[in-house]
């Protein structure tokens, strides 16, 4: 083997240190936030679609590609990482598991600036959302959402058994039959259901529709759709517990329950999506 080969070798071997000593440091820095994301994804009901979501995002990037000619911007990667790191640091001090995972996001948004610059963000602006979006949101922001959502889904569920000539007297979250009284539980507020349907109108939105107001629209109709579904479930808890029977309030039924009605609203999302399809179709045509 002559010198001019053996050099060319240890080039070749040393050309992936960079990578592989940047990667063992991310880690290292970064392996919390990630192995208490995973945790919170897998015994956290709250935080369930993260673990359609984060599979599903690393797909679309996948599928999406490297830009053809990247353009790193080193400067504005690097500051973004250096961000990154000290609110990793800071937020570790607070035991802030959300801008822990945070600066997690941004170090990773760095690193993508760093090495292929702005237009592979902008073409990995899909899967970065869902990713972004199978965060869960701190504790404060959930209970501070779950209690208006809770008396809401009472007082529209108890309209609903009124309608139904069903005998009811509403208290705060606690709807009174004659002889059983139900609780709107934090879990019964239809937070899991909204968080779960923005997600897939976000998903939807990038894949089945071209612009930005069809994409923002389905968000938006995502939102008032789990609301007013998540009132129909308790409703019906309330009504098959009075006529039929009051064991259909708990277990098994009333999960399932919530599973029929999930179905129900991610049909309405699909519908809709559809919907703004054939009216983009027939703004462009409006157009050219």
């Amino acid at each position: 083997m002559t010198a001019t080969n053996l050099g060319v070798r240890v080039r070749s071997f040393k050309a992936p240190a960079p990578v592989i000593i940047s990667g063992l440091a991310f880690l290292v820095c970064f392996w919390r936030p990630m192995v208490t994301l995973g945790q919170d994804w897998l015994t956290d009901p709250d935080a369930g679609h993260g673990l359609l979501l984060f599979p599903v995002a690393l797909y679309l990037a996948w599928k999406s590609g490297i830009v053809a000619e990247p353009r790193p911007q080193r400067a504005l990667g690097l500051a973004l990482l250096i961000g990154a790191v000290v609110l990793r640091y800071l937020s570790g001090l607070a035991a802030e598991l959300f801008t822990m995972r945070i600066s997690l996001l941004g170090a990773a948004l760095g690193l993508v600036l760093y090495l292929y610059g702005v237009r592979q963000v902008l073409r990995w602006w899909l899967p970065g959302l869902l990713i972004l979006l199978s965060v869960p949101l701190p504790a404060v922001v959930l209970g501070s959402l779950a209690l208006p959502l809770q008396f809401r889904a009472s007082r529209w569920g108890a309209a609903l058994l009124m309608w139904r000539h069903v005998p009811v007297r509403l208290a705060g979250n606690v709807i009174q039959l004659p002889g059983r009284s139900l609780f709107v539980t934090e879990a019964c507020s239809g937070l899991r259901s909204l968080t779960a349907l923005i997600a897939l109108g976000v998903l939807a939105g990038g894949l089945w529709l071209q612009s930005a107001w069809s994409r923002v629209l389905l968000v938006l109709i995502a939102i008032p759709v789990a609301m007013a579904l998540n009132a129909v479930r308790v409703f019906l808890t309330g009504f098959l517990s009075y006529y039929v029977d009051p064991r259909l309030a708990e277990g098994f039924m009333h999960l399932s329950e919530g599973w029929v009605i999930f179905v129900v609203a991610f049909a309405i999302l699909g519908a809709s999506a559809f919907v703004l399809a054939v009216l983009e179709r027939r703004v462009r045509r409006a157009e050219t």
